[in-house]
């Protein structure tokens, strides 16, 4: 074995010996009874991360310290592993519960705000399930009817900011989706929806094109006798869509999707306002 090896090992085993020794002093210290060293221990050892047995000790002595000063930052401090182990669910309810339990504390703003920015980190990437989503927006607006007056109102606004324009990409790509499958219909009304719940998103000039165009592509796949009355509806989708969007960047296909509805509809022996 080379000296290079030899001191790889070394290493190793210093690492696996340190580590052992450290689990027995905190093995030690969670069976003991002195409950000022927990204390103080379990606050160094939130200060270098180590979560975990942090959480460990404050769970100890949360009983012990009830009704004294100190259990507000221990419960505080409590809360915050759980956040900090991204178990933001538990971190949430003990957030709220110490908001309830110390309405008065110094932490209590911010125990509100993080009770609300814990639902805000569970929110999923916008192609899933939106349920955490929905609960965070609730959660921050709940914080900001309750705290008018925090510096963290203009964070909570922003943040819902960020959390309603996911949903807008959420609403729009499931309408791509029916677009993509040719269920045209379900289309139509999913873009409709879009512009219903989000009239101002970015995807709205693009929505209502697409409005224009499945439209289109319903009356061509449906039977000659519905034809005429649904090429009728892409040429109002069409007024629509350039009454708001005169110079959009698919003017140019609307336009010659407008006038194959048109030429279709006189064919079929119908007739046209434009």
């Amino acid at each position: 074995m080379s000296k290079k090896s030899i001191f790889q090992v070394f290493i190793i085993l210093s690492l696996v010996i340190l580590a052992a020794s450290c689990n027995s002093d905190f093995e030690r210290l969670r069976k003991q009874d002195d409950f000022g060293l927990k204390y103080e221990k379990a606050i160094e050892y939130y200060d270098k991360g180590d979560y975990y047995k942090a959480q460990v000790l404050l769970e100890q002595i949360m009983p012990f310290y009830k009704g004294r000063d100190e259990i507000e930052k221990i419960y505080f401090t409590y809360a915050y592993t759980h956040y900090k182990m991204n178990k933001f669910i538990l971190g949430s309810y003990y957030f709220k519960n110490f908001s309830v339990t110390f309405p008065n504390s110094e932490y209590a703003d911010e125990a509100s705000f993080m009770a609300a920015y814990s639902h805000y980190q569970l929110s999923p990437k916008y192609r899933l399930d939106q349920t955490y989503t929905d609960k965070a927006i609730d959660e921050l607006q709940l914080f900001i009817n309750t705290h008018p007056n925090s510096e963290r109102v203009e964070e909570c606004n922003s943040l819902m900011d960020e959390l309603r324009r996911k949903k807008e990409e959420k609403a729009f790509a499931q309408a791509d989706l029916y677009f993509k499958l040719k269920d045209y219909k379900a289309a139509t009304h999913a873009y409709q929806t879009v512009l219903k719940d989000y009239p101002d998103a970015i995807e709205a000039e693009q929505a209502r094109f697409m409005i224009v165009k499945s439209n289109y592509k319903l009356a061509q796949n449906t039977i000659e006798l519905t034809q005429e009355e649904r090429f009728k509806n892409v040429l109002e989708a069409y007024k629509d869509f350039t009454d708001r969007h005169p110079k959009s960047q698919f003017s140019k296909e609307a336009q010659e999707i407008y006038n194959a509805s048109k030429n279709r509809i006189i064919k079929l022996g119908g007739t046209t306002s434009k």
